[in-house]
């Protein structure tokens, strides 16, 4: 599958109608910096759709991209590390937690996003058990691999599986396009 257009919808901090409107919801969720936007921008091959930056904590609400005018992408907040205060840091993760795990929306895929040359931090695997906890149908994207070494390449994606047990992992890199058909294929069927 491709997707043929994808357009910004609209960034949201509370309920909203719009995702009550029955369209299926795939979210991206990963630490900050991990590359949530930049994966959006790959797959949908528009670079300024979702908006990135190179400092943590980029997005500050819940953005919403409708695909091929028959899904949502989900952007959400990334946790961990962020350029904000605490307020704002304990904010945007109460808005997260609040659409994956609170709100009634259902997701189709979450979408869990690590980077693979550093593998699964203590909040990667916090979620990856919150995600199971309320039986989300999980995605793993092993994301920058083009940063890890040839000969360490088996050896660190082998860790992340088995760290993430039975769940898909996508090898990805924004970088040089690998994984995006994988991808576009698990969460657009």
């Amino acid at each position: 599958m491709a997707i043929t257009s994808a357009t910004f919808v609209k960034g949201i901090v509370d309920a909203d109608k719009t995702l009550e409107d029955g369209t299926p919801q795939v979210a991206f969720i990963g630490r900050s910096n991990v590359g949530k936007s930049s994966i959006i921008n790959t797959l949908t091959r528009q670079k300024d759709l979702a908006r990135t930056s190179s400092f943590p904590g980029r997005t500050q609400q819940i953005n919403l991209f409708l695909i091929n005018d028959s899904l949502y992408l989900v952007d959400l907040p990334g946790y961990g590390y962020a350029k904000a205060s605490w307020q704002g840091l304990k904010k945007l993760q109460n808005l997260m937690y609040w659409y994956l795990f609170a709100s009634p929306y259902e997701q189709k895929n979450v979408v869990l996003i690590v980077d693979a040359n550093v593998g699964l931090t203590a909040n990667d695997i916090e979620m990856l058990h919150t995600l199971e906890e309320y039986n989300k149908s999980i995605v793993v994207v092993a994301n920058k691999i083009d940063k890890i070494k040839k000969t360490e390449y088996e050896q660190k994606l082998q860790s992340i599986q088995q760290t993430v047990g039975d769940h898909i992992i996508i090898p990805f890199s924004v970088k040089k396009k690998i994984g995006v058909d994988s991808l576009l294929n698990t969460i657009l069927v």
